[in-house]
């Protein structure tokens, strides 16, 4: 057998007009954890796109180059190629049916049948599905990933860090696969979730499957992998040995520039005024269940929200923004907020940011122009001409100022005409937050604003926030599952463990507090950083 299971030689890809790749070379050996980094836009997902046959691919043009597998040459044009080739990949967005149960998205297309009575006269066609069996391999599957959560549970309503385990699990349940693609697969996980999927990708390792792995994680990448490439603007810039490299320098490779993210250097300028009160929050959100926190947010602070994946963190936003059902007393600005009433809370001043950037937070096949004006459009009558009884749309205004956002931002796009669904991930994520702020809201509920996004991204939209909070005096609640990231920019920190506050916590607090804190562990000297 060639000494390398998988080589992509002179790759190069055009999208109307546009260089992506550049003659790019990657090669991956058997039992080999192979990352691939860059920023967004740099060209690790079309690379990837390139290997599994994608249509975005083959119905723009194809591709320069060739790709081999042990040594041979081989021409994937669709994923049912890759996946007769032993390839698998989990996708940075999901493909899953959320009306099916967990069991069913990883056995798709690969049941197991029995026979039956019928069968066994009129033939195979009409033999019964082995749900017993389905369940089984699932939980297999399923537990290689510590996944504590039955295998019947149906896909609608799960939180998006499961949802991500399930397309991995499907993966992993295949026979015969040699080659498997993780596509910024912990960039929905919270760190203890990141943990146990890297212990399981170096199990599927030591069997001899090759892994590729695209993560904006660098310290994932100096503990997992073998071998790191790394990206930028559509070229390869090294690829090296990870013993033979450094977190400093993949950082320098990828961005071209030194970038680091430090602790935040001043306070805002808070004042006592509680501009938002919360009490007896309950929130039923499948996987993130509020059962009861009373939150205080300060006027012209930066309130981080952060815990464990799965202990309601997640389900503070998105219950006071009505996108789940929630009961309890809200008062904004001392006036009572009616809850489960989205409208209200837009027009009243609230912004939201969602973690799921492609299920709420984006119009995926509108224009940028049109998705950044989306809201403001419709809740405070921005863009639009009145002429009597009648509006109009105002197109220029929309442009004009979709020109400024993709400038601020650095959003990597060909104009404000170009449809949100062909952005990458960061790209899109950009747009979500360029959307909020053209609200100019009072309060800004962002949750997991740097998922999936590079660390150059990853500085550029925390400065952001901190200017907003410094310069504009924007009351921020920044929900994350990167703990070292809200510590950065927080005034304070509120830990969510079990659905319930566990305590609050200056940044600076010993890592220990945390600890103890997001494990749900009572420690009153925890709490010293300021009341709920």
């Amino acid at each position: 057998m060639d000494e390398f299971r998988l080589q992509m030689k002179g790759i190069s890809k055009e999208y109307y007009g546009n260089q992506v790749l550049k003659d790019v070379d990657l090669s991956l050996k058997a039992g080999e954890i192979h990352c691939l980094i860059g920023e967004n836009g740099a060209g690790k997902s079309t690379l990837m796109n390139i290997l599994f046959g994608m249509d975005v691919i083959h119905s723009t043009g194809g591709f320069d180059g060739e790709v081999l597998i042990d040594g041979k040459p081989v021409n994937i044009t669709s994923p049912k190629d890759a996946m007769d080739a032993n390839i698998g990949m989990v996708h940075q967005e999901f493909m899953l049916i959320p009306t099916f149960t967990i069991s069913e998205n990883i056995k798709l297309n690969r049941e197991i049948t029995k026979d039956n009575p019928v069968s066994r006269v009129f033939g195979r066609q009409l033999k019964t599905v082995d749900f017993d069996a389905m369940n089984s391999d699932a939980r297999k599957a399923m537990d290689t990933l510590d996944m504590d959560i039955d295998e019947f549970t149906m896909i609608a309503g799960l939180p998006i860090g499961h949802m991500q385990f399930v397309e991995i699990a499907r993966e992993i349940d295949k026979t015969g696969l040699e080659i498997l693609v993780f596509d910024e697969p912990t960039a929905v996980l919270a760190e203890s979730e990141a943990d146990n999927l890297l212990a399981a990708m170096k199990k599927l390792a030591d069997q001899g499957i090759a892994i590729l792995f695209i993560t904006h994680r660098l310290d994932e990448v100096m503990n997992v992998s073998d071998k790191v490439t790394v990206l930028r603007d559509g070229e390869l810039v090294a690829c090296k040995d990870t013993s033979d490299t450094n977190l400093e320098e993949i950082a320098e490779l990828m961005v071209g520039r030194k970038i680091s993210i430090t602790m935040k250097d001043q306070k805002s300028s808070v004042d006592e005024q509680v501009i938002l009160d919360v009490k007896d929050l309950h929130v039923e959100m499948p996987g993130e269940e509020v059962r009861g926190i009373d939150l205080h947010v300060k006027k012209g602070e930066i309130l981080g929200l952060a815990g464990l994946a799965g202990q309601g963190k997640i389900g503070v936003a998105n219950g006071l923004m009505g996108l789940y059902p929630a009961t309890g007393d809200v008062t904004l600005n001392g006036t009572p907020a009616p809850l489960n009433d989205t409208s209200w809370m837009l027009k009243e001043g609230m912004a939201f940011v969602s973690e799921d950037r492609r299920g709420v937070g984006l119009i995926l096949e509108e224009s940028i122009a049109l998705n950044i004006a989306f809201t403001a459009l419709k809740v405070d009558d921005k863009f639009l001409h009145k002429l009597g009884f009648f509006s109009l749309q105002d197109s220029r205004g929309m442009t004009r100022h979709a020109k400024e956002m993709i400038g601020e931002f650095d959003i990597r796009c060909t104009g404000p005409h170009q449809n949100v669904g062909r952005l990458s991930g960061g790209n899109q994520q950009k747009v979500c937050i360029a959307r909020a702020l053209t609200q100019e809201p009072g309060i800004l509920f962002i949750s997991e604003p740097t998922r999936g996004i590079d660390i150059g991204a990853k500085k550029l939209v925390l400065d952001l926030l901190l200017k907003l909070n410094a310069e504009e005096g924007m009351t921020i609640v920044m929900t994350s599952s990167e703990l070292a990231e809200v510590r950065s920019v927080a005034d304070r920190v509120a830990i969510v463990s079990e659905g319930r506050l566990a305590g609050i916590l200056p940044p600076d607090a010993p890592d220990v507090q945390y600890g103890l804190l997001m494990s749900g562990l009572s420690d009153e000297s925890a709490a010293e950083g300021g009341d709920a």
